[in-house]
């Protein structure tokens, strides 16, 4: 899977607008995290219909639907390598959780 990495760190997109979730809404295409061409179109604040077109072309295929509704709020979060993570959503808003900022409870 191609990534963005820059100074030992990971560009991830999420999406923490509510409506639609980048990942959540797209849990079968995990590349959408990470690909490195919708990340380029981000950082240069490219129109959402863009991101939406490209996302659509590059993994909508037959049945298998891509839907590119969270493009509008997408955000990119630099993680050092190998950071484990989740996207979690609520109402389309997705949150981004690293192991080292969430507190766990324990029993």
């Amino acid at each position: 899977m191609d990534k963005v990495i820059e100074n030992g760190r990971v560009a991830v997109l999420y999406s923490p607008g509510f409506g639609a979730g980048w990942y959540t809404w797209n849990y079968s295409h995990p590349e959408c995290l990470f690909d490195p061409d919708i990340v380029e179109l981000v950082r240069s604040f490219a129109d959402t219909a863009e991101i939406e077109e490209l996302a659509r072309s590059k993994w909508s295929q037959g049945d298998d639907y891509f839907y590119p509704g969270g493009a509008e709020y997408l955000r990119i979060e630099w993680l050092p390598e190998g950071s484990r993570f989740r996207i979690d959503e609520s109402g389309g808003s997705e949150n981004l959780v690293t192991e080292h900022n969430q507190e766990w409870l324990i029993a």
